[in-house]
């Protein structure tokens, strides 16, 4: 009879430990699990040519904390480049675009002189009830070397951003043991280091593909002696100019 007693005994202890347990996972912080598993993020890019605008869309339910801070993460490929001159534009107008780039950009390299890099975009919800947060960054096309075959174009795909989240209500990254806990800087002033929570998305699409014209290898030699021709017609008409001018005067 005992043993049955100290038996019922731990597993009704044991039941209740869990269904604690369960119910501070649910809740992490202010935010519900069943909140964070719900969040889709998705990107796309429109225009055309050589310079268009990538537009990332992240969607939840309205019970948004009082203050959460969203980082996107693009890790763009080669194939493309942002101006950062054209950022601090941006940044500095009302659209209020917070974006920090990990690495320097060479704004006249070719793709294959050049390598990816990352473009952290940084947004904050204050006391929000909307479904939606929708950031635009404007990309632009490197040049690819010609190609000497058939092909006309090459093909860049862009994957999703990786979505981190930080409360400004807890700071304590222990509360969020089923989730990666990485270290970002806390704004695009890059400043100071914070811990993020980097949340598992469910994305509605892995990659978005771009298709960039590429030169025709074959028409290198046409195009350097055409070049040279113009040059020396245009040099010599010039310099006729002047040594007319000089006879004149």
């Amino acid at each position: 009879m005992i043993i049955l007693l100290v038996f019922t005994f731990n597993y009704l202890l044991t039941s209740y430990c869990y269904t604690q347990q369960d119910d501070k996972d649910q809740n992490i912080c202010g935010i519900g699990r069943q909140w964070l598993e719900s969040i889709l993020v998705s990107t796309e890019c429109n225009g055309n040519g050589f310079h268009r605008e990538m537009v990332t869309t992240v969607k939840f339910s309205p019970d948004v904390p009082n203050v959460l801070n969203f980082l996107l993460v693009h890790k763009l490929p080669r194939g493309i480049y942002v101006d950062p001159y054209q950022l601090a534009t941006l940044n500095d107008s009302d659209s209020h675009l917070q974006i920090l780039l990990d690495s320097p950009i060479n704004l006249e390299a070719p793709a294959h002189r050049t390598g990816g890099f990352s473009a952290l975009l940084y947004a904050t919800l204050v006391g929000q009830r909307s479904k939606l947060l929708k950031k635009s960054i404007p990309i632009h096309c490197r040049y690819h070397e010609p190609s000497f075959g058939d092909q006309k174009a090459v093909i860049v795909n862009i994957g999703s951003p990786d979505l981190l989240l930080r409360s400004e209500t807890c700071n304590d990254g222990s509360n969020f043991k089923s989730y990666s806990i990485v270290d970002a800087p806390c704004t695009a002033t890059n400043s100071s280091i914070c811990s993020w929570v980097q949340i598992r998305l469910n994305k509605e699409q892995s990659h978005v593909s771009l298709q960039i014209p590429v030169g025709d290898g074959s028409l290198v030699i046409h195009v350097i002696c055409g070049t040279l021709l113009v040059t020396f017609i245009c040099c010599s008409a010039l310099s006729l100019k002047i040594w007319k001018h000089r006879v004149l005067t």
